[in-house]
């Protein structure tokens, strides 16, 4: 669990100018005394083809940290614009707040920043060179991308685990006898299954042969005393009609289904937390 969490970011001067200061008003809970401080920082990110652009626009430490709520403002300088290319000043992009403790980043909190000129008539023409001085921002407030990181704080048992624990009693059983008995005897019921089949094939096989045999030796008699062909022959299309009949008694049903009723279950909403304790002004150096 951290122990440091980030509770909100709100920035005061939004939109702005491009050459403006990044003004944030930032607020987060501390759950345990810290030995060291917090570590924050702000980065610009100058071109989304490479990052040798990117700028670090301020950083600053903050502490002492007391238990609880605190916050604190953070002002950065706008970036250079000489160290972006002509083609990436003007458009989207982004910019990174990060915190880390001991030099371990526990927290990055990403904003897209629109750049664009305050007139329509330089947004649908613009020119060549940038005019800085006409060029606002527009940071994306409300739809932050937060990505937080386990660390080890001040104590060894806050540091997060890197392998699986030891578990010696799990070492002193078999593992077939605790995991794979239940697959050892599904396969014992399936080859005595099988054992069985095999056995119920070989018999019913064995029957049909004698069963065959018998019938070639009463067709044998029968050629044999030279019954009239005629009576077989009323005895097979007796058979036919009796199928016949049959077969449209068995076309004539029809079977209904029951309808299953279904729907979608309802989503449900996470509720918002109640409001924090009123935060406490911590010291930036």
């Amino acid at each position: 669990m951290s122990v440091v969490s980030l509770l909100g970011v709100n920035i005061l001067n939004n939109p702005a100018k491009f050459t403006d200061s990044y003004v944030f008003e930032i607020t987060f809970e501390c759950l345990e005394s810290l030995e060291k401080d917090l570590e924050w920082k702000l980065t610009y990110v100058g071109s989304a083809t490479s990052d040798q652009y990117d700028q670090e626009l301020d950083s600053l430490l903050v502490g002492p940290i007391p238990v609880g709520v605190n916050k604190f403002i953070f002002e950065a300088d706008a970036p250079k614009t000489n160290r972006i290319p002509d083609a990436d000043i003007l458009g989207v992009t982004v910019v990174l707040l990060t915190c880390s403790y001991d030099g371990r980043e526990f927290v990055r909190v990403g904003y897209y920043v629109n750049n664009e000129y305050e007139s329509d008539e330089l947004n649908a023409d613009p020119p060549a060179k940038p005019i800085i001085e006409k060029i606002r921002r527009n940071i994306l407030a409300d739809k932050p991308r937060v990505t937080r990181f386990a660390i080890k704080w001040d104590s060894e048992a806050s540091a997060p685990a890197e392998f699986p624990p030891e578990q010696p009693e799990a070492d002193l059983q078999a593992d077939e006898d605790e995991y794979g008995a239940e697959e050892l005897d599904e396969d014992a019921d399936e080859e005595e299954g099988a054992e069985a089949a095999a056995e119920n094939a070989g018999e019913a096989s064995a029957a049909a042969a004698t069963a065959a045999t018998d019938g070639d030796a009463e067709m044998a008699g029968v050629e044999e005393h030279g019954e009239p062909a005629e009576e077989e022959e009323d005895v097979s299309d007796e058979g036919s009609v009796d199928l016949e009949n049959e077969t449209e008694d068995e076309l004539e049903e029809e079977v209904e289904g029951e309808a299953v009723d279904g729907g979608d279950d309802a989503m449900e909403i996470d509720e918002k937390p109640s409001d924090a304790s009123k935060p406490q002004e911590v010291m930036a150096h």
